[in-house]
């Protein structure tokens, strides 16, 4: 694990799609599985040679890393067992949305370095998001955190309070994209292609679009007016897209409606 700044044991408190990602892409990289727990209430396997609990290990090396990926729900059924048995030099990484640094710190006093991430599914195949926040003012904290996310993908460290628009925007986002590509293939298929072509040309449409737009020096919006001639058929389906109620105000609306739900959250664990 050197090559990711950290050495010693690595415990991943919790292991669903998230972080079950965040791990099969540091395993890809070459992490050692058996520096790897993950304690998680079912017990179920996640990858050869990584061990899990149900509960976190009564003794042994204290970890370098622990993981938060439990629900937002559970923080208060898993912390009173994991919070003694961190040390000063853990550093403590929460993907959990809506909780915030001041809500890990009362619950974790002891590690100096508490981060919050918020990744998104595609650091699966190190073409991920991840968003850190931070209220530690030590540089090799941050560059630990920082160093370990790298493969995941895009690491940008953001303020706080921007963590909700954030995590609605890239941690949701996949979500949203992903049903853009169903709704396309749907169209297509309502309009007279095979379901499965349709599927096939939605994925590959999106993905190669993606593809151009990373690599291009224009703007989104300035390659979707290239693609657009005056008078052609994509500038007419633009035209709906860029109606009042079209593609902006919903994406907006869409993007509200998560952001709300993870102030909610917030407010829950400052209880």
């Amino acid at each position: 694990m050197t090559a990711f700044a950290l050495e010693g044991p690595i415990w991943l408190v919790g292991c669903g799609n998230m972080a079950g990602a965040m791990l099969r892409r540091w395993l890809d990289c070459g992490l050692d599985p058996r520096e790897v727990t993950v304690i998680r209430k079912s017990g179920a396997p996640v990858a050869e040679g990584v061990t899990v609990l149900t509960a976190p290990p009564p003794d042994g090396a204290v970890p370098a890393l622990v993981l938060l990926g439990v629900k937002p729900q559970m923080l208060d059924l898993v912390a009173p067992d994991l919070a003694p048995m961190l040390s000063e030099e853990t550093l403590l990484v929460s993907i959990l949305a809506g909780v915030e640094l001041e809500a890990l710190r009362r619950r974790f006093p002891v590690p100096r370095t508490i981060v919050r991430a918020m990744p998104n599914t595609p650091v699966a195949v190190g073409q991920g998001v991840v968003a850190l926040a931070d209220a530690s003012a030590e540089q090799a904290g941050r560059d630990r955190a920082e160093a370990l996310m790298q493969p995941l993908g895009l690491v940008e460290w953001v303020d706080e309070s921007l963590f909700d628009v954030v995590t609605a925007m890239a941690g949701s986002g996949p979500a949203f994209l992903f049903r853009f590509i169903d709704a396309l293939a749907e169209a297509g298929t309502d309009a007279g292609l095979p379901a499965d072509q349709a599927a096939r040309f939605a994925l590959a449409t999106v993905q190669g679009s993606a593809t151009l737009a990373a690599a291009a020096d224009e703007s989104p919006r300035e390659l979707a007016d290239r693609v657009a001639s005056p008078g052609g058929s994509t500038r007419r389906g633009l035209d709906v897209l860029d109606e009042d109620n079209g593609l902006n105000p919903l994406i907006r609306n869409t993007l509200t409606a998560a952001i709300l739900r993870n102030r909610e959250m917030a407010e829950a664990a400052r209880q």
